[in-house]
């Protein structure tokens, strides 16, 4: 039902990637005094307020802004995360702080902090969603654009270490139906596609032993429903058929949000995730290398990031 030829002749707009967050600028404004006791406790050292601000799909938002503010409602601290997420402040008096993380394009997150006698507070992990990110994409078609889609695939190589690859060809199309339950979406990909880098084990992935690309064209998805998993994710229930075997498949799908491109139009991003078992797609070939070490692991793990332009086509 849809080709790669669709592509064809499309090249990748030189964009920043959409899981990138929005750069955040430092207000021109310095931040308010600390309290006296909040400069105490700074000049008797310790590390003070510390956390890490991701996305819900673990990506690092840059730069986004965390307020401390005490029981009185006066600011004592504020502090800017770096390129990894990572926050800290100067230390803290003990007691009792809220906390405030924000960032352009996410919902403010507030939490309350507690400052031990080291002067030392632990957020731990703080998770932003993206605003309006529990608003579904406006019913009716999306397709894939595979300039900014990755379908990737990951095995455990000798029992040490990993090999990724992913599949340079596909294309889908996504419904969505004015109840969630209702969406569905369909892709092929052209198995041939795989690259990992190396054309050795390329060659030999897609020769009978794994994909058998040459009898076997086309690797497709296609959904029968959807189950709830939270305000913004879904286990997306379907069939699998590879290597000429069908098997149910579920993936653990998020939504990610909608919004508009520099082209025009309008986009929708996801992420979703599955493990594969090579056995059930009739892909048994092995060596033992040592004992009970095989070459090739028995699962692949499926990650796949997409982005779908509204419309039954591609502008």
């Amino acid at each position: 039902m849809y080709t790669s030829q669709e592509q064809a002749g499309r090249s990748a707009p030189a964009d920043r990637p959409a899981q990138q967050s929005t750069t955040v600028s430092r207000p021109a404004h310095q931040s308010a005094p600390a309290s006296p006791s909040a400069q105490q406790s700074a000049q008797a050292g310790g590390r003070g307020l510390h956390a890490l601000i991701r996305t819900k799909d673990g990506w690092a938002v840059q730069h986004a802004i965390v307020t401390v503010t005490d029981l009185t409602g006066q600011q004592v601290a504020r502090a800017e995360a770096d390129a990894e997420g990572v926050v800290s402040t100067g230390p803290l008096a003990p007691g009792v702080y809220t906390a405030v993380a924000t960032a352009a394009g996410y919902t403010p997150a507030a939490m309350t902090a507690i400052a031990t006698g080291s002067g030392t507070a632990e957020l731990g992990t703080v998770v932003l969603a993206r605003q309006g990110g529990v608003d579904l994409p406006p019913p009716g078609i999306w397709t894939l654009d595979p300039a900014h889609c990755t379908i990737a695939a990951t095995a455990q190589h000798l029992g040490l270490s990993t090999v990724r690859g992913r599949f340079t060809q596909f294309a889908g199309r996504i419904e969505v139906g004015p109840d969630p339950e209702t969406s569905s979406v369909a892709a092929d990909i052209v198995a041939a596609s795989i690259d990992t880098g190396n054309g050795t084990r390329d060659a030999h992935l897609r020769s009978a032993d794994f994909l058998n690309a040459d009898a076997y064209r086309m690797i497709s998805y296609r959904s029968t429903g959807l189950t709830p998993a939270g305000p913004d994710r879904w286990i997306v229930h379907g069939t699998l058929t590879l290597a000429g075997v069908q098997r149910p498949v579920d993936l653990d799908l998020a939504y990610l949000g909608t919004g508009p491109d520099p082209w025009g139009g309008l986009r929708a991003a996801f992420r979703a995730e599955t493990e594969l078992r090579r056995e059930d797609f009739a892909m048994t070939y092995n060596q033992v290398v040592r004992a009970g070490v095989n070459l090739v692991g028995s699962t692949v793990k499926v990650e796949l990031d997409i982005q779908a332009v509204q419309g039954a086509s591609l502008p």
